[in-house]
């Protein structure tokens, strides 16, 4: 498990090219037959990756938690971005497919993932964070959860959003995870900009071509930056840092919270004009 330290505003605005991509792009984090994790400082979530091809694959303890188990004193959320697939948590399996999402609370001792079939395997991308109370290990569908169609196509941002993990939803500590859909046409995402100093953010974009990038847009309101992204990587978004990106065609994007407020609502607007 790779650990990133958290960044101030003052050292990010020194930051080129190379340094943002080191400190919060996540690259690479579906490998065959391998869990990847990242461990953030910031709200100390935990970023993951999991495709099981040819075996089944074990989440381990790691030593930085200093715990019994990965779970002892944490909760996660899995999403599946890939071919159908089985988490299995305590004697009990779970079966997502595309776009399903399952929440393992507090205490889950016992976690692995499989696919259903190796030509199609099961891409889980995770969020994990600190928890203080057990709530279920709970399974919600895409279909179930209560899609909302926002945007218009004449600013190119026609989207569905799926709201998996909230305070109306599936419960958890604090973790808030869902996930938004852009249709064919449209690019942009979360424009107008927020920011939300209550709560860090990480977005994971998939159903992107491997010929297409999305430029994700970061840093302070008067001091944007942009990383340049491909499929499958994932990017951390600090509590004082807004976020939003262009694609150069359509795609989708996981997006997951970690802090003080589970309010989905909960945003600080950064009007367009006012950026720079």
């Amino acid at each position: 498990m790779e650990t990133r330290f958290a960044n101030s505003p003052n050292e990010v605005k020194q930051f080129g090219t190379e340094e943002l991509r080191a400190q919060f792009l996540v690259q690479n984090l579906f490998e065959n037959d391998c869990i990847k994790l990242v461990y953030s400082h910031f709200d100390r979530i935990i970023i993951g990756g999991v495709k099981p091809v040819d075996t089944t694959i074990v989440l381990s303890n790691e030593e930085e938690l200093k715990a019994d188990y990965f779970l002892q004193r944490r909760e996660m959320g899995i999403i599946n971005i890939g071919g159908a697939g089985i988490v299995h948590a305590d004697g009990e399996n779970f079966t997502l497919n595309k776009l399903d999402c399952i929440y393992l609370g507090k205490e889950t001792k016992e976690v692995n993932f499989k696919s259903l079939d190796s030509k199609d395997p099961a891409l889980f991308y995770l969020l994990s964070t600190p928890a203080h109370h057990k709530y279920p290990s709970t399974i919600m569908l895409k279909e179930k959860s209560a899609p909302l169609q926002l945007g218009d196509q004449s600013t190119s941002n026609k989207r569905t959003i799926y709201k998996y993990i909230h305070l109306d939803g599936i419960k958890s500590c604090q973790l808030v995870m869902g996930l938004t859909v852009l249709e064919n046409g449209s690019v942009w995402n979360s424009v107008p900009p927020h920011t939300h100093t209550r709560r860090m953010e990480v977005y994971c974009y998939f159903d992107l071509s491997v010929e297409h990038r999305v430029f994700h847009f970061m840093g302070e309101p008067q001091e944007t930056r942009h990383i340049v992204m491909a499929n499958h990587e994932a990017v951390i978004s600090p509590p004082w840092s807004m976020h939003y990106g262009c694609g150069t065609s359509n795609y989708g994007f996981i997006w997951g919270m970690a802090g003080e407020n589970m309010e989905f609502t909960d945003m600080d607007p950064h009007p367009i004009p006012t950026l720079k």
